[in-house]
């Protein structure tokens, strides 16, 4: 069975199990997802089954948006409430001051990954580390803070929005939130997922494939039994012929090809919708 939908996480279970569950539910063997969220988080979650597993990389995944809350004054290694330590009574903020903070964000941005990521120390995941008590040191990454919104402040509790490039850690813009308000510590209490590039959560319902793709369609007009077939290509009996990626349709089935110095490669075959 292919199909692409988006499902909704709900927090406390990981990634992986929610798929077992609705590998069930759907009766498939054959189904993965993409841009993991850890069991901390809820929200949109890209599935595909059958073989638009493969598609994945072709689909219009950014920019993402998330909706979190802050809560300044917890400390917690795990920059969220898996694992508070203490609690500092603050002084309540003007809600412009927030505000300012939070738009602060919004550009380029260099920061310190959270220990708790999936970053791979040596082979290692960070947070496997971190959880054994390894210290280790991370390498500062960039993210494109596209837009951010307050939502809500409710001492001490920040409510907002952000539309980030793809691997951005929202636990770290909290963290920096809470620093640039002159507070030690700031870990989320809650953390959604509200959409992943085009996709949104929408009673899963199915998606069309050929709408998904961020890639050009081109346009085929040689033998369509070579297309059906996986036979060679022809550059010159294709629409666009510079390089990249791009789908073609054959009626029951999509084909990605790869245009690379004026030759054609199949990226991906026969690929049913």
């Amino acid at each position: 069975m292919n199909r692409l939908f988006v499902a909704y996480k709900p927090t406390g279970i990981s990634s992986n199990f929610f798929l077992t569950k609705l590998k069930r539910k759907y009766q498939t063997k054959k189904a993965g997802f993409s841009g993991t969220l850890d069991p901390f988080a809820k929200g949109a979650l890209l599935i595909g089954m059958g073989s638009y597993t493969k598609l994945f990389r072709f689909l219009k995944k950014t920019p993402k948006i998330y909706k979190a809350t802050l809560w300044l004054g917890a400390a917690s290694d795990s920059l969220d409430t898996e694992l508070i330590e203490k609690i500092e009574i603050l002084k309540e903020f003007k809600k412009s001051e927030i505000l300012d903070v939070v738009k602060s964000l919004e550009g380029e941005l260099e920061y310190e990954p959270p220990i708790f990521s999936a970053k791979r120390i040596n082979g290692k995941r960070a947070y496997d580390l971190a959880r054994a008590g390894v210290e280790f040191t991370l390498n500062k990454i960039n993210s494109t803070i596209y837009e951010t919104k307050l939502i809500s402040y409710c001492h001490p509790f920040v409510t907002f929005e952000a539309t980030v490039s793809e691997g951005t850690y929202i636990r770290s813009l909290g963290r920096i939130i809470a620093s640039r308000l002159g507070v030690e510590f700031g870990s989320l209490s809650a953390l959604e997922r509200l959409s992943e590039g085009a996709f949104k959560y929408n009673n899963e319902e199915s998606l069309n494939i050929k709408k998904s793709l961020n890639i050009e369609q081109n346009f085929y007009t040689g033998d369509s039994d070579n297309l059906k077939y996986g036979r060679v290509i022809a550059l010159d009996d294709l629409d666009i012929k510079k390089d990249g990626y791009y789908w073609l349709d054959s009626g029951g089935f999509i084909s990605v090809i790869n245009i690379v110095n004026a030759e054609v490669k199949y990226e991906l075959g026969r690929i049913e919708c």
